[in-house]
């Protein structure tokens, strides 16, 4: 309040005359000028006078009168001009007809002033910067004296701390090994770890050396955080957590120095594990060209990384694990041993390992019947490719569904819903279909299914579908693939056999066809380019792999092969589509009835399952080649006793 009402003084003392006081200049001239009540001229800043007037008791009683401005007892009056050749000019003139001579003529100065605000106002900005970052550090400092490591100088001078969560046994994880499954390779590496951590003096008697770190690589949802948080509660040691993204931050120079005391803290409470969640967020490989701007400062960050890892200082008894889901785009000189000398891949579980993560979820789930290995198989061969966060994804969804429609508990059809959810999408209800795309949409399935049935090498068919699903699915036909790590040439054909099966029924069934294949036309051309181009499947092309360069960006650099064997390719891509599409017309085309048969009940009944299919057609001709789907999934009067049918005699595609 005070300096508020010191500032308003001043800035009042300084500004030329109070503008309720000026007057024109024909006022000056008759007023003051013409009478010789002016005492002295003073011309400011080029554009405002001040005249001084002469004071004397009753002049003085006039001027008052008059409008002046009474400063310490001096009168004043002022006025703007606008040239000053122009006044003076005036002025003279004035002068010469009141006859006045030259050495008695009034005196004028010129006075330059400047108000004091106008070398305060530059530094206004930086003013507000400072005041800004000590508000910000009083703020921070408040929060981190309240919060989890706070204290101290606290506030903008710790924002090279490192951000690690640090869990031991006052902050325990309730995640233990037996709560991860499907990944027992990797556990049994990550127990290692502990182990070497707990009882160095086993290894090291022997001339070992505790490893340094470990990479934890895989597809999202495999279980790599998971581990790391089993790890922390089975570890007695020090556990700290931090995230890569935690290190880039907008300071130059904050992520090195996180690093550091990162490493630091560490090897204060060693032996200890850190764990580096998203390490490629720092990690990328580092640009051969001279980067700029933040590229810089990851590169820093990167470097000090490699230097607590493996510089001049020794990390003794901190082990580093870091998870990815792209250990491609990882330097070079991360991944080298001394530093990260385990690389751990977490793969999608196989059956097996799908049963056992079903097992560890359905323990949190109500379920009607007890948890049994064969109701947990039974799921696992429904979801073939499920990672461990799909199969907590779809035993949550089963409770939500189970909870929606009132039951007490959770039942096999909940979790077949969830499933199909999942894989399919949500059901739109609100998608009406007319009748005439609706037998459109049955055929086209039943010519999917018909193929599928016949076909040798085909997916065992669980259930086939025409209400719509997802955003563009108007129908789906749901089969069970294996846990297959090598496929043949037939079998590729065999897919693409059955994939333009529903393109083909329609060109059987209708004078048009439509717009339902454009999914499995590129599901086909993507097929056949791989076989031609990277799987070496074509003659006349061989053995030789043939795929576009391109450069980090995405952009085709060159094509490695001439335009002829550009052509070549085409030809072949196109020669492997027509033999499928060949083949695929002449299934459906001898199966005609059994395709009319299977559309009509879908018609009437919108949905069938396998059952429905083994009524309306038999038992399939082939023997499934899916063991999880005959131990799990096939019942059991088709499991034993007669045996199926020999497969009849088939050409090969």
């Amino acid at each position: 309040m005070i300096a508020s009402f010191i500032l308003t003084f001043l800035w009042s003392l300084l500004q030329p005359v109070d503008t309720t006081n000026q007057m024109t200049f024909q006022d000056f001239k008759s007023k003051y000028l013409e009478k010789g009540l002016v005492k002295k001229i003073y011309v400011i800043n080029k554009s405002f006078v001040e005249a001084e007037l002469i004071t004397s008791g009753n002049d003085n009683q006039v001027g008052m009168n008059n409008g002046a401005l009474n400063f310490f007892g001096q009168q004043v009056v002022g006025f703007t001009i606008g040239s000053v050749d122009f006044f003076e000019e005036q002025l003279d003139l004035i002068q010469d007809n009141l006859g006045i001579p030259q050495n008695e003529r009034i005196p004028i100065a010129y006075v330059e002033k400047v108000s004091i605000f106008s070398y305060i106002l530059p530094f206004v900005p930086t003013f507000v910067l400072l005041g800004g970052l000590y508000w910000l550090t009083f703020k921070m400092r408040g929060a981190g004296g309240k919060g989890a490591g706070g204290g101290g100088m606290g506030g903008i001078f710790n924002v090279g701390k490192s951000k690690a969560k640090l869990f031991n046994q006052e902050t325990a994880v309730k995640v233990k090994f037996k709560d991860v499954a499907g990944c027992d390779e990797a556990k049994e590496e990550i127990m290692e770890f502990v182990q070497f951590l707990k009882n160095p003096k086993k290894y090291e008697k022997l001339g070992a050396k505790i490893p340094r770190g470990a990479i934890l690589s895989g597809p999202p949802g495999t279980g790599k955080t998971l581990l790391a948080k089993a790890t922390a509660g089975e570890a007695n040691v020090p556990f700290l957590s931090v995230s890569g993204s935690e290190f880039v931050e907008m300071f130059v120079g904050v992520g090195a120095s996180r690093v550091r005391d990162l490493f630091q803290q560490a090897r204060k409470m060693a032996p200890a594990i850190i764990f580096v969640d998203e390490i490629d967020a720092i990690g990328k490989e580092r640009s051969k060209a001279g980067a700029m701007g933040g590229n810089d400062e990851k590169e820093a960050t990167l470097n000090q990384l490699l230097v607590e890892m493996d510089g001049f200082e020794s990390s003794d008894h901190v082990v580093v694990l870091a998870g990815t889901n792209r250990p491609d785009v990882l330097d070079k000189a991360l991944l080298r041993p001394g530093r990260f000398d385990r690389h751990i891949s977490i793969d999608r579980p196989d059956i097996e390992g799908r049963k056992d993560i079903y097992k560890v979820h359905l323990k949190q789930i109500t379920l009607k019947e007890p948890l049994t290995d064969n109701f947990a198989g039974k799921l696992a061969a429904l979801t073939p490719g499920f990672a461990g966060a799909d199969i907590a994804n779809a035993c949550n969804e089963a409770a939500l569904i189970a909870a929606r429609n009132d039951c007490n508990y959770v039942e096999l059809k909940h979790f077949e819903m969830a499933i199909e959810r999942v894989i399919a999408g949500l059901e739109r209800k609100s998608r009406i279909l007319s009748p005439e795309e609706k037998t459109t949409v049955a055929y086209h399935e039943a010519g999917h299914a018909i193929c599928g049935w016949y076909l040798q090498y085909a997916d065992p068919l669980l259930k086939v579908s025409i209400i719509p699903r997802g955003q563009g699915a108007l129908g789906y036909a749901q089969y069970l693939p294996g846990d297959q790590y090598l496929i043949s040439k037939e079998q590729f054909m065999h897919r693409m056999i059955m994939a333009l099966g529903g393109r083909v029924s329609e060109e059987l069934h209708f004078p048009t066809v439509t717009t339902g294949a454009s999914d499995d036309f590129k599901k086909v051309t993507q097929m056949a380019t791989s076989m031609i181009t990277r799987l070496g499947m074509s003659p006349k092309l061989g053995t030789i792999v043939f795929e576009n360069n391109k450069n980090s960006g995405g952009f085709q650099i060159h094509k490695p092969f001439s335009e002829k064997t550009a052509e070549l390719i085409d030809n072949e891509v196109k020669g492997l589509v027509d033999h499928a599409y060949t083949k695929c017309k002449e299934i459906l085309t001898a199966k005609l009835d059994e395709v009319d048969l299977v559309a009509k009940e879908l018609l009437s009944k919108e949905v069938m399952t396998r059952d429905d299919m083994i009524r309306l057609l038999g038992e399939r001709p082939f023997k499934e080649r899916n063991d999880a789907f005959e131990k799990y999934l096939m019942p059991p009067k088709f499991s034993g006793g007669k045996s199926a049918p020999p497969p009849p005699p088939q050409e090969t595609a």
